[in-house]
């Protein structure tokens, strides 16, 4: 079996990537920021014991040049997904937090995939943020339904700056697999990341945003706003077998086929949630979100292109090509949810 370098190992996608890759045979390099960090590379390290030739931990820095060479020697098929997925709340400076170590991070590792020349195939973790800005963008294109054929052209640093840094990187990653003929770029678009998780390090958004949901935070009531929705396995799923097949490009969106609201992830977890009294009932309405929204990063203009406005996902390229079959919404919020409550309770 080939060799395989996955950046950002101890993540959320990341390890279920690596987990699927060994049980599938393969020998994988993975990095992460800091090896003597125990807690957080734990999950590695449990996969490590049980697959000791197969897998090795490797140290490295989005922002270092040259720091994933190391890993990548060898390995034929590299899967950058290491990149910061924030929500509003979570961000205060745009540029520092999301666009540069997301742009300077596909540099380096594209850069060093140009160097190594075992290298030929590049899998890059974007997401659907690098398809539409906000949601209102989304009635403006063809059948008001999202393909891989949109391209976010509203976001800035300034304004979604995640969405922004994941359209950044993106295009850069295109434009350096465009001047040489040595690998191929394959780009996997996930939607919203839900499921189980397996670990308590993760600091993805979806799972802070889910999270705070859990624990009552939005009891009042929610924002209007919605999403497409995956299970992280799917995703994982969707790397592997894009890595395997080099009759795969382009881009795949993996999504369920339309967007679900936080209301509807609120009421898919509610039957078996330990206290559901704390689960949001009814969406807010929009002048309660717009005094809301200084204190939790979220402005009017944000609130108003993105609230209430729900639309389909064409998902077909990867039904048709990848042969995959989503599980359903319902799953992946409460099995996210149940893995909140593990992790929470320290079992």
């Amino acid at each position: 079996m080939s060799k395989s370098l996955v950046t950002g190992g101890t993540g959320f996608i990341g390890l279920y990537v690596v987990k699927l890759l060994l049980e599938r045979g393969h020998h994988v390099n993975t990095t992460v920021r800091n090896l003597e960090n125990t807690t957080k590379c734990k999950p590695l390290l449990d996969l490590q014991a049980k697959y000791s030739t197969k897998l090795k931990l490797f140290e490295a820095d989005l922002m270092e040049h040259g720091s994933f060479r190391q890993a990548m020697e060898g390995c034929e098929v590299v899967y950058h997904i290491a990149s910061p997925f924030l929500v509003p709340q979570q961000i205060k400076d745009g540029l520092k937090e999301c666009v540069e170590p997301a742009l300077q991070g596909t540099k380096n590792v594209l850069q060093s995939a140009n160097d190594v020349e075992s290298v030929k195939r590049v899998v890059l973790t974007s997401s659907v943020a690098a398809t539409y800005g906000d949601n209102a963008d989304v009635l403006k294109v063809k059948d008001q339904t999202l393909s891989e054929s949109c391209w976010n052209e509203t976001s800035s640093v300034s304004y979604a700056p995640y969405a922004y840094s994941k359209t950044v990187a993106e295009r850069e990653a295109w434009e350096i697999h465009s001047l040489q003929n040595r690998w191929s770029l394959v780009v996997i678009n996930p939607g919203m990341v839900l499921g189980p998780s397996m670990t308590s390090e993760s600091v993805s958004g979806s799972l802070f945003m889910l999270e705070a949901m859990y624990r009552g935070e939005n009891r009042m009531g929610c924002a209007d706003l919605s999403w497409p929705l995956v299970d992280v396995r799917d995703v994982a799923e969707a790397h592997v077998k894009v890595g395997a097949n080099t009759a795969t490009k382009g881009r795949y969106i993996i999504s369920g086929d339309h967007t679900i609201s936080l209301l509807e992830m609120a009421n898919l977890v509610r039957p078996i949630h330990q206290n559901p009294k704390v689960l949001p009932c009814w969406n807010l309405p929009k002048l309660m979100v717009y005094a809301a929204g200084p204190f939790i990063g979220i402005s009017k203009k944000w609130s108003d292109a993105n609230m209430g406005i729900g639309f389909k996902v064409d998902n077909s390229k990867s039904i048709k090509e990848l042969g995959m079959a989503y599980r359903s919404a319902e799953e992946a919020v409460q099995e996210h949810y149940k893995s909140w409550l593990k992790n929470a309770k320290g079992a």
